[in-house]
C-alpha cells in the first residue's frame, strides 16, 4: 500500500509552473548544444568520425537508462529531490566537458549531461502532486513540449555561441543554466507529500540498464558497424534475452522497478507506443532541416543559409510547441487527450506531407516548422495527461519515466534510420558526402509513415479514462473543475468521522483500499468531519480511518456503482454507524 492524498495536499504557487518547465528547456539545451559542431567534433577532439559520435551516444544511452530510474527512486523519496540531483549531475558533466579536448573525458562528461533527462517526468510528477485541477492540463502540456521547445530555442542561440567564440564556452553555458534552474527549484517549488512504500529495485535497475544499452547501442551504431553485421545482430540477441528476463524479474516482484501489469493496460500501452511513433517524427524534422537550410547553393538544392540563420528558421518549431500548450489545454478539456494526440498526429501528418513539395526555398522550412510544431506540440502534450490518467498517483514518476524512455527510443531510431538514409543516398563531392533531396524527401516520408503508425495506436486507446481521473485530467476552469467534482462526489462514499461522543472529528486521514489491497484514494476531513471519497470502480472496499488522539478504524463498504455517494459515516474509535 502506498501513502498518498487524492487532493494535492500543499498549493503551489504560481511560479512552481514556469520553473519546472524551465527545468524541461536546460534538460533541451544540454541535448541540442552540439549539433551546430556536430560536423566539426571528430578535428575538435582529435579523432575518427565514428569514435566522434560516442559524444552524443553517450548523452543518449544514459538519459535511457536514468529517466525510469530517476522517476521510481522520485516516486520513493521525493520528486524535488531527485530533480535536483538530476541537475546537479549533468551541472558536473558539463563542467567535465568545458574544460576538456580529451575524447573520452568528454564523452564521460556528456554521459552525466544524460541524468538530467529524468527531470521531465519527474517535473510532471511534482504537478500531478500538486497542482489543483484546473491548472494540471496545461501545466504538463507545457512541461511535456519543454523538450521540444528548449530544443527549437537552443539551435540558434548554441549556432551564434559556436560560430562566434570557442566551442566549450557552450557546456559552460549549460551548466550556469542548470545551477540557475536548481536555485529557482529550491526557491519555489515544494517537495512532493506522496510517497510509494517499497524499496528500491536495485537489481531492476541494472537488468533495465544493461537490456537499454544492449538494444540502443546497435540501433545508434547499425550505420557504422552495418545492420547485418554480427556484433549488431549479436547485440539486438542479447538485448532480448536481457529485456525477457528482466520482464520476469519484475513480475515477481512486490515493488519492481516498473510495473508491468500496469504498463500491459490498454491505455498506458498503446500511449507508450504511440510516444516512439512520435518521438521518430519530432527528430527527422530536426535532422533534415538544419542540413537542408546550410547546404551551398550550388549543389542546385542547398538553401545557402548560415549557421545561425538555419538556426533561426528552425526555432519557431519549439516556440510553436509552447504556444500550443494553452490550446491543448482547451480542447482537451472539452474532447479529452486521446483526441487532441490524433488531432496532433493528423497535423504532423499535414506538415510532414507538405513538406516534401516545400523544400526550394527558406521560408517554406518557416511554414514546415510552424505546422510541425503545432503537430507535435499537442501529441506531446497528450502524452502525460494519457499516462497519469491511467495509473495510480504513487506510480506517476515512474509511469510518465518509461513514457520519457519510449520517447528517447523514438528519437534514437530516427537517428539511426535517418542518418543511414541520408548517407546511403548522399553524393560525394570532392571526398565529402552531400545529402540529397532524393534523401531529404526519403526521410519525410518515413516520418509520415511513423505518424501513421502511431495514429492506429492513438485510436486504439479506450475511450476514456475511470471517472475519478477523468475529471482530474479535463478540467480546465474552475467553474469546470466545480461541476466536475460535484460529479466525482456522486460516484463514491461520502459522510462524517465522528468521535467516540459523536462529535465531528477534522484533519483524520481516510484511505481507501481495494480488495488486493491496494490504496484506490485517500482524503482528509474537513472541518465539521466531513469527508468524500471517489471509487475507481464498482465493488468492495475497506475504509481505514486515523486521527490524532483516537484509534485507528478500518471498515468494510461496497459500492455497487450507483450515480450516487454511497453515505457511511465512520466513528473513530467504533464501529460503523448509519447516517
Amino acid at each position: 500500500m502506498t501513502h498518498t492524498t487524492d487532493q494535492p495536499s500543499r498549493r503551489a504557487g504560481g511560479a512552481v509552473v514556469p520553473v519546472l518547465a524551465f527545468a524541461g528547456i536546460v534538460v533541451a539545451v544540454m541535448q541540442t548544444l552540439l549539433v551546430p559542431v556536430i560536423k566539426d567534433l571528430p578535428q575538435l577532439l582529435g579523432t575518427a568520425p565514428s569514435n566522434a559520435t560516442w559524444v552524443l551516444t553517450s548523452t543518449l544511452l544514459s538519459g535511457a537508462v536514468a529517466t525510469p530510474i530517476m522517476g521510481r527512486l522520485g516516486d520513493l523519496y521525493g520528486k524535488r529531490r531527485m530533480l535536483i540531483v538530476s541537475l546537479a549531475v549533468m551541472v558536473v558533466g558539463a563542467l567535465v566537458s568545458a574544460l576538456t579536448s580529451d575524447l573520452l573525458t568528454m564523452i564521460a562528461g556528456r554521459t552525466l549531461q544524460g541524468f538530467a533527462m529524468g527531470a521531465i517526468p519527474l517535473g510532471i510528477g511534482l504537478m500531478r502532486d500538486m497542482l489543483p485541477r484546473e491548472r494540471l492540463g496545461s501545466a504538463m502540456a507545457l512541461m511535456s513540449s519543454s523538450i521540444g521547445v528548449g530544443g527549437g530555442l537552443a539551435l540558434p542561440a548554441a549556432a551564434l555561441v559556436a560560430q562566434h567564440t570557442d566551442w566549450h564556452v557552450l557546456f559552460y553555458g549549460a551548466a550556469g543554466l542548470g545551477v540557475l534552474s536548481i536555485a529557482l527549484t529550491l526557491l519555489t517549488v515544494p517537495e512532493s507529500p506522496m510517497r510509494a512504500k517499497g524499496s528500491f529495485d536495485l537489481l531492476g535497475a541494472l537488468g533495465l540498464s544493461a537490456g537499454l544499452v544492449l538494444f540502443l547501442l546497435p540501433i545508434t551504431k547499425g550505420s557504422d558497424w552495418g545492420w547485418t553485421s554480427g556484433t549488431t545482430l549479436g547485440l539486438f540477441a542479447a538485448a532480448a534475452v536481457v529485456l525477457l528476463l528482466w520482464g520476469v524479474l519484475e513480475l515477481r516482484l512486490a515493488a519492481p522497478l516498473v510495473d508491468l501489469r500496469t504498463t500491459a493496460r490498454p491505455a498506458v500501452l498503446f500511449t507508450n507506443l504511440a510516444s516512439i511513433m512520435v518521438g521518430v517524427s519530432f527528430y527527422v524534422v530536426s535532422l533534415v532541416l538544419p542540413q537542408l537550410l546550410q547546404l551551398p547553393k550550388a549543389t542546385g538544392y542547398g538553401l545557402g543559409q548560415s549557421m545561425v540563420s538555419a538556426g533561426l528558421l528552425v526555432a519557431p518549431l519549439g516556440l510553436t510547441m509552447m504556444l500550443t500548450a494553452p490550446v491543448y489545454a482547451r480542447l482537451s478539456a472539452r474532447y479529452g487527450p486521446k483526441v487532441t494526440l490524433i488531432l496532433g498526429m493528423l497535423v504532423i501528418a499535414i506538415g510532414y506531407g507538405a513538406g516534401l513539395g516545400l523544400m526550394s526555398a527558406p521560408w517554406q522550412s518557416l511554414v514546415i516548422a510552424v505546422i510541425l510544431g503545432a503537430g507535435i506540440g499537442l501529441a506531446y502534450s497528450s502524452l502525460p495527461a494519457l499516462i497519469v490518467g491511467a495509473v495510480p498517483a504513487s506510480e506517476t514518476g515512474a509511469a510518465n519515466g518509461l513514457n520519457t524512455l519510449m520517447r528517447s527510443i523514438g528519437t534514437s531510431v530516427s537517428s539511426a534510420v535517418i542518418g543511414m538514409v541520408l548517407a546511403n543516398t548522399a553524393h560525394t563531392v570532392g571526398g565529402v558526402a552531400v545529402p540529397t533531396m532524393h534523401g531529404f524527401r526519403v526521410s519525410f516520408l518515413i516520418a509520415t509513415a511513423a505518424v501513421a503508425v502511431g495514429l492506429l495506436f492513438a485510436v486504439l486507446l479506450p475511450r476514456a479514462p475511470s471517472p475519478a481521473r477523468h475529471v482530474q485530467l479535463r478540467a480546465s476552469s474552475e467553474e469546470d473543475a466545480a461541476l466536475e467534482r460535484a460529479e466525482e462526489a456522486l460516484r463514491g462514499f461520502r459522510g462524517r468521522i465522528l468521535g467516540a461522543d459523536g462529535t465531528p472529528v477534522a484533519r483524520a486521514k481516510v484511505t481507501l483500499i481495494d480488495r488486493r489491497g491496494r490504496q484506490a484514494g485517500a482524503t482528509v476531513s474537513a472541518e465539521d468531519g466531513s469527508y468524500t471519497l471517489a471509487v475507481p470502480a464498482q465493488g468492495a472496499y475497506v475504509l481505514a480511518t486515523r486521527a490524532f488522539g483516537h484509534g485507528p478504524l478500518a471498515s468494510s463498504a461496497t459500492h455497487h456503482g450507483e450515480e450516487r455517494a454511497v453515505e457511511l459515516d465512520l466513528s473513530l474509535p467504533g464501529e460503523t454507524v448509519t447516517a
